[in-house]
């Protein structure tokens, strides 16, 4: 199966092969200030599982990961990293935000106070092992 998705302004469109290696919410400082919001919301996908059409600018926000956008409207698209493989893909910009549910928040060592996590998913304070 292909899941489409793009960002705000539609200058960057993206497709994702088949099924999400794992689905996270990632609370950890890096992707608080990346994304601007409490947390990163995304499907972990193999490099060669995604194709991207358009332009996308990069940051590297460490060693390990580069974190991509649309340089036009500014949106927050993916995770690139760069010590394995894989990228994540922010679920909100999927053209189906409800393909992929989450299964676990990480980094809830740095959860911000206000934010209730209620949902019922397992919680680690940081990577799962």
């Amino acid at each position: 199966m292909i899941h489409h998705g793009g960002c705000f302004c539609g200058a960057v469109r993206f497709a994702c092969a088949g099924a999400p290696i794992n689905v996270r919410i990632c609370h950890c400082r890096n992707c608080q200030k990346a994304m601007g919001s409490p947390y990163f919301a995304r499907a972990l996908f193999s490099h060669e599982a995604l194709t991207i059409h358009g332009e996308t600018a990069r940051f590297p926000s460490s060693d390990a990961l580069d974190r991509m956008f649309c340089p036009r409207c500014g949106t927050r698209l993916f995770s690139w990293r760069n010590t394995r493989p894989v990228v994540g893909v922010a679920l909100a910009c999927f053209d189906d935000p409800n393909a992929f549910r989450p299964t676990e928040h990480i980094w809830t060592s740095a959860r911000i106070g206000w934010v209730s996590l209620d949902d019922g998913l397992p919680q680690f304070p940081e990577n799962p092992a």
